[in-house]
Parts: C-alpha cells; sequence; structure tokens
C-alpha cells in the first residue's frame, strides 16, 4: 500500500513514490479513455483512510516505507491508545487492507479535478522560465495531475508525454488539451508501471512529486543534452505543517540526487508553492545531461 503519489506532486502530500494502474505510452487514444476509472470512495472510506494518511505521514521516514505488516501494527496500537476496541481496531484495519492504492488514487483524484482547486492550475514558473528559448523536443511530465505542466508543454511545440495513477485527473487533462486544440499523449500509471526508456527524453519534469526514488531512471532516460527540472519543498517546509517526506528535500539535496549531471540552475529560497500556495520555503533544480 502507498501513501503518496509522485507522480506525485506529487505538495500532492506524499511519502515514497508514483502510484497506480495500468501503464506506458504504448496503448491508443482509444484504449486509454476506456480504460476503467477508480471507483469513488464513499464517505466512510474517506474519512477511515484521510485519519489513517494523517497519522502515517507524521511519523517516521523508515515506517513510512516498512512493509503493511509493520504498518497496520502500529497504527493498531495507536488506535489502541486513543481508546478504540478491538473491533473498531480490526474493522479500520480490515478496511485499509481492502481499500489499499486505490483510496491514495481516488484522494488524489478528488484534489485534482475539484471544482475550486487548492493548487496552482497554471504551468509551474520555474519549468516555464528554465524551457523559455529551448528548442522543443520529447518532453516527460512525471505525476503530471490535471496536465497543467503536460499541456503548456505542448502549446510551446514539444512531443509532450505525462504520466499518473490518479485516472480522473488524466482524463480531465485529455479534455482540456482536445479543448485547447494541442495533442498530449497520456497514460496511467505509477513510477515503476511506465516504460521510462533508454535516451527517450529531451525534458523530464517533476513539480513536486517523489524524486529520490527515481534518479536512476531520470539520468537513463534523458538525452544527451536533456534536461531535468525540479520543484519541491525545503525541509524547514515542515516546520509550520505536514508535508509528505517524498516531496521535501535538504538544503542542496536535489543537486547531490543528480552528481552525474551539469547543475544549470539550482534555487533555494522563500516563495509560494503550487500546493499549499502558501509562503514557504521552496527548492527548485535544472540540470542536464553531458
Amino acid at each position: 500500500m502507498r501513501y503518496d503519489r509522485v507522480v506525485s506532486p506529487p505538495a500532492r502530500w506524499i511519502v515514497p513514490a508514483v502510484f497506480l494502474l495500468f501503464a506506458a505510452i504504448g496503448p491508443t487514444m482509444a484504449a486509454r479513455q476506456s480504460a476503467p476509472q477508480t471507483p469513488a470512495a464513499t464517505a466512510t472510506e474517506v474519512a477511515t483512510y484521510e485519519a489513517f494518511r494523517a497519522w502515517i505521514t507524521r511519523q517516521a521516514v523508515a515506517l513510512q516505507n516498512a512493509n503493511d505488516d509493520v504498518v497496520f501494527g502500529r497504527y493498531s496500537e495507536e488506535l489502541r491508545q486513543q481508546g478504540k476496541s478491538p473491533q473498531e481496531i480490526a474493522t479500520t484495519v480490515a478496511s485499509l487492507k481492502a481499500m489499499g492504492d486505490r483510496a491514495e488514487v481516488e484522494r488524489w483524484n478528488r484534489i485534482l479535478t475539484a471544482p475550486q482547486p487548492a493548487f496552482n492550475t497554471a504551468p509551474n514558473a520555474f519549468l516555464v522560465s528554465m524551457t523559455k528559448g529551448l528548442r522543443p523536443g520529447r518532453s516527460l511530465d512525471v505525476g503530471m495531475g490535471q496536465g497543467r505542466n503536460t499541456i503548456y508543454l505542448a502549446q510551446q511545440g514539444w512531443d509532450s508525454v505525462g504520466f499518473d495513477p490518479a485516472d480522473r485527473a488524466v482524463a480531465s487533462a485529455q479534455e482540456q488539451a482536445k479543448k485547447l486544440g494541442v495533442k498530449i499523449t497520456t497514460s496511467i500509471a505509477r513510477d515503476d508501471d511506465f516504460a521510462w526508456g533508454t535516451s527517450q527524453w529531451d525534458l523530464i519534469v517533476l513539480s513536486y512529486v517523489a524524486v529520490r526514488d527515481l534518479t536512476t531512471k531520470i539520468v537513463q532516460a534523458l538525452r544527451r543534452g536533456g534536461m531535468v527540472v525540479v520543484e519541491g519543498f525545503h525541509r524547514d517546509a515542515t516546520k509550520n505543517r505536514s508535508i509528505g517526506g517524498a516531496v521535501v528535500f535538504d538544503t542542496n539535496e536535489l543537486i547531490q540526487l543528480f552528481p552525474s549531471l551539469r547543475v544549470v540552475r539550482y534555487e533555494d529560497s522563500d516563495g509560494v508553492g503550487d500546493f499549499g500556495q502558501e509562503n514557504t520555503r521552496i527548492v527548485r533544480l535544472a540540470a542536464v545531461k553531458p
């Protein structure tokens, strides 16, 4: 069970990586559009999962990445301390196990397709800045969400590809792209299902999604001269609120994650995050494969 998206944005209050569903760039558009969408969670399921998620994001990274038996064992103890009966605990854990990754996918479907979004729906400003003047090539938006960056790149002439496990968000992106008259290629997929390829991309974008477990794939998938663009939160941003650890980075960590790439720009400054939309400390990296 994953308690995060990477794709992130995953903000995208995430924990280990991108997640779920079916995959790859190969299927036709008709096949993608006919893929079954994640069933909506009931109000009870939402409440059960949100309570669990609020707890797990406050735990140490080691516990967040532990197997389900360990995680649910610790959560059962937490519920016991809250005064829950053995029957209530058993019912809660059984419900969480039954929901599996579906709960996280559904959560992001709700966030990313909300009538009044609580995130920046415009293209990421750092991405816009770093791609200005670049010759368009083939781009990949990891954890594309509702397609704000994927669509922007297509509008600039890029062969724009994106993937995300949040199926209704991806469908929304395709609908918006059609209205705007641009073509995007999308997959409903998690990071470990997606076909990254080797030397396939001139640009890879990771905007508020997990990065640490993907660095080898990213470097391998970039073409020579290709650029990776990353934006996330600095560790200091967690002082005032809970943020999933996958999108939180220490000082200079982004640079250290890509030692083989040439840093074009690294920023560590106060700014308004695309998710949360509050003034906080943001880190950004643009780096090129030699």
